[in-house]
């Protein structure tokens, strides 16, 4: 699959109170918490942001509590995939869970400015920053996990494999 989109860049330990604070977690639904994503962070930072944009993320991004509803967020406001310089074991997790693609790429991201054209290929791990013209390769996200992501998260995937609606 591929990705291409205007960056939206966060700092190094951004949270999941951060991402989608407490107060909102009241409901499930993406497009609520998508309206509410990065609140933590800055209330106006979701008016931003475009569907299909990608969120370039510092070190530790998803820190804190295991919520499943930072990823959930994010996806609600329209970001498909985050590169990041590294991710939270249990966010790392959620995220593939839910459908939300992650990329590692260490200090790279270093060199990815806000408002860049970043273009992501899952398939073969590179990304591509249109703006600088500089691109790395990172390994691919396994076949098993880009299924899982194809299929809108995990319980989505298990109800196809089961043949359930």
């Amino acid at each position: 699959m591929l990705y291409k989109g205007t960056v939206r860049k966060v700092g190094d330990h951004i949270d999941t109170d951060a991402i989608i604070p407490a107060v909102y977690l009241v409901t499930g639904d993406p497009k609520i918490l998508g309206e509410k994503c990065m609140a933590g962070l800055d209330p106006e930072w979701v008016k931003q942001v475009k569907p299909g944009d990608i969120l370039v993320a510092g070190r530790n991004f998803g820190c804190g509590s295991s919520r499943e509803h930072a990823p959930i967020a994010i996806l609600g406001a329209g970001i498909p995939v985050v590169v990041g310089h590294s991710f939270a074991r249990i966010f790392y997790r959620n995220a593939f869970n839910t459908g939300l693609m992650l990329f590692e790429l260490g200090d790279a991201i270093n060199d990815i400015q806000d408002g860049d054209i970043l273009e992501v290929n899952t398939e073969t791990g590179t990304i591509t920053d249109e703006t600088n013209g500089k691109s790395w390769s990172c390994p691919p996200i396994p076949a098993s996990m880009a299924e899982i992501v194809s299929k809108g998260g995990l319980v989505n995937y298990v109800k196809a494999r089961l043949g359930a609606n």
